[in-house]
């Protein structure tokens, strides 16, 4: 049994992003409709993926764009704001990711309650927010002090729009990731959000670490979610779960429904 199963509920977890619109100190914030309005889509997003029958939350500030490495105080305090308005309503297991910032994410989840945080722990990346490096000693440690001991960390370790800079193929990344930080999850993405997850990669991580959690973090579809999950053992969803399945709109709770019951299907045979 994995953690998946003690801190969400079931093996073949899916985790469904809920997506903040544009905060404060963003580029696209929208001065007129404030926080508010970032409350209550908000609101009818949790709404319509819990009722479609979701296994968890994972909070995120995905429409900060473009994003930071390191978020400005006012950003984790308005998703703190946001969480703190729903959390009487959120009914299943949640966590947090304020992009692209780990140690901003971990006080995220201690103030909120958030039993997981997915970031970018680990390596050193050419990307499209420039150099991208990490110091996991560090963030680690920081975890530690701010009392976040039972937060559990999923590391991305194929970021989205980045490339690792050390010539290392995929295994040896995996296999060390695991060795030297002892992760509660790997993610396993495409090149952007809503973008497939390669299944090759998928398996060729699972393969090599396989007492590992591994999660398909990007792209998996109602008409891909079988093959995913016959190789990870869960997975972080957002684009799908949106009306046409486009990234910048609202949660569509039919296409949850849809999707949920043909993994519940899934799982109750596999």
């Amino acid at each position: 049994m994995s953690w998946l199963k003690q801190v969400i509920g079931t093996e073949k977890a899916i985790i469904a992003m809920c997506h903040f619109q544009p905060l404060p100190g963003d580029p696209y914030y929208d001065t007129e409709k404030g926080v508010a309005y970032a409350l209550e889509t908000a609101r009818r997003d949790l709404a319509a993926l819990q009722n479609g029958g979701v296994d968890a939350i994972m909070f995120s500030n995905e429409f900060s764009l473009p994003y930071l490495t390191r978020v400005p105080t006012v950003t984790a305090a308005s998703m703190a704001y946001i969480i703190g308005r729903l959390w009487g309503e959120i009914r299943v297991p949640f966590g947090v990711n304020a992009l692209w910032d780990a140690e901003a994410s971990l006080d995220l989840a201690a103030a909120t309650g958030a039993k997981f945080v997915r970031e970018i722990f680990t390596g050193v990346y050419a990307s499209d927010f420039g150099i991208w490096d990490t110091n996991v000693g560090k963030t680690i440690r920081h975890k530690k002090n701010i009392g976040a001991d039972g937060v559990k960390l999923l590391f991305n370790i194929v970021p989205e729009a980045a490339k690792y800079l050390a010539d290392r193929d995929l295994e040896s990344i995996a296999k060390t990731t695991v060795f030297n930080n002892r992760p509660d999850a790997l993610c396993v993405s495409g090149i952007t959000a809503g973008a497939a997850t390669d299944t090759q990669m998928l398996k060729r991580v699972k393969d090599a670490v396989p007492n590992t959690v591994v999660l398909a973090n990007t792209g998996v579809r109602y008409e891909n979610v079988e093959q995913q999950l016959s190789i990870a053992d869960g997975a972080v969803v957002g684009t799908t779960f949106k009306v046409d399945g486009v990234f910048e709109n609202t949660v569509d709770e039919g296409r949850v429904k849809k999707f949920m019951d043909k993994v519940k299907s899934f799982r109750g045979g596999a």
